[in-house]
């Protein structure tokens, strides 16, 4: 992985395998999802996948002050039943797991729930 790539996931605080982030579709953010192609899978999830992510994996801490706040991350299983027949190298059009999963990202979240 190079430099780029590395700090390409610490921005989207993704620190090790199966973490979990939710962002905005802006540009900025997008860019940086595609500079981490070759290691991330993404996609729009809706509304219902969003609150059960939030109920079942938000994890909560306090800052120095002592105000409680959310993680921006949510840590994840394997999912039930793997990632794809090709596993983690491949892209997903082709029957692996990375790139843009489209509309089955909610699927793959809540089997990782």
């Amino acid at each position: 992985m190079s430099h780029v790539q590395k700090d390409t996931m610490r921005h989207l605080n993704l620190h090790r395998k199966n973490y979990c982030t939710v962002i905005e579709d802006s540009p900025e953010k997008m860019g940086m999802v595609i500079k981490g192609k070759d290691f991330l899978t993404w996609g729009p999830i809706d509304d219902a996948t969003l609150a059960l992510l939030k109920e079942r994996r938000e994890e909560k801490t306090r800052d120095n002050a002592g105000k409680e706040y959310a993680k921006p991350f949510f840590r994840l299983s394997p999912p039930r039943k793997g990632f794809g027949r090709k596993g983690m190298k491949a892209v997903f059009s082709k029957g692996g797991a990375l790139g843009n999963r489209g509309e089955k990202m909610n699927d793959l979240i809540r089997r990782m729930i």
